[in-house]
């Protein structure tokens, strides 16, 4: 297994597993996320669930964080292996004609999404962390007393969407991250071979979601920004 990490080609095709499954994960989190916005039960119900399921919990969240990590060390270590191999003269001259703006700072993007993602957790992970294994409270209501008083999740989103410097934090975040993903989509196929007949779909595919997804969570946020 070692072997691998230690080629370029094994490097790569690492780092591209490691993409596909962190793509998969947004389409999750978008779509319980996407539930806030026409059904405060639903959403409620569903973030319960996934908050409390002993198998997302204690199996996937782990491989969740791991595939984070493992995704930007992997990225950060690609990046500065190929600039110590770059021609750096050659690349001052002619880097702009041979590559778009996204695939030369996707470590820039990379960056700014980690950071973001730092927010992100400090914001949702680390507040229900706390709640539910330092306080050791599972139920999940607003108010573990009156089982009439219904789940805290819904509230606790719409809260941190009443600042709107958080929200212009949330929505440049994901602009960096549709321009992180427009090159990388790619990139991934390319690493594991991708490249037959189904091309062109892929890249069309890879549009739509390197777009779609980080416009559902900016709409999200600025949804519940302004009905607040």
């Amino acid at each position: 297994m070692s072997g691998i990490f230690k080629s370029s080609v094994g490097r790569k095709f690492a780092m591209a597993l490691s993409a596909f499954f962190l793509m998969i994960f947004l389409v999750m989190h978008v779509s319980i996320n996407f539930t806030s916005v026409f059904s405060e039960e639903l959403f409620n119900n569903m973030s319960h669930f996934m908050g409390t399921n002993p198998l997302v919990q204690g199996l996937m969240q782990p491989i969740l964080i791991v595939g984070v990590v493992f995704h930007f060390v992997m990225g950060f270590v690609l990046e500065a292996k190929n600039k110590a191999s770059r021609d750096v003269g050659y690349a001052k001259n002619v880097a702009k004609d041979n590559s778009t703006w996204m695939s030369r700072n996707m470590l820039l993007t990379g960056a700014v999404v980690l950071a973001f993602l730092v927010l992100h957790f400090y914001d949702f992970w680390i507040h229900e962390m706390t709640i539910k294994y330092v306080q050791g409270d599972m139920s999940g209501l607003v108010d573990a007393n009156n089982a009439e008083s219904g789940f805290r999740y819904y509230d606790e989103l719409r809260e941190k969407f009443v600042s709107p410097v958080r929200v212009l934090i949330y929505v440049v975040s994901f602009v960096l991250l549709s321009l992180h993903l427009l090159h990388g989509f790619n990139s991934a196929f390319q690493s594991v071979g991708a490249n037959n007949k189904y091309v062109k779909s892929l890249k069309g595919f890879s549009k739509v979601y390197s777009i779609g997804i980080p416009a559902l969570f900016i709409f999200i946020a600025v949804y519940h920004h302004f009905t607040h």
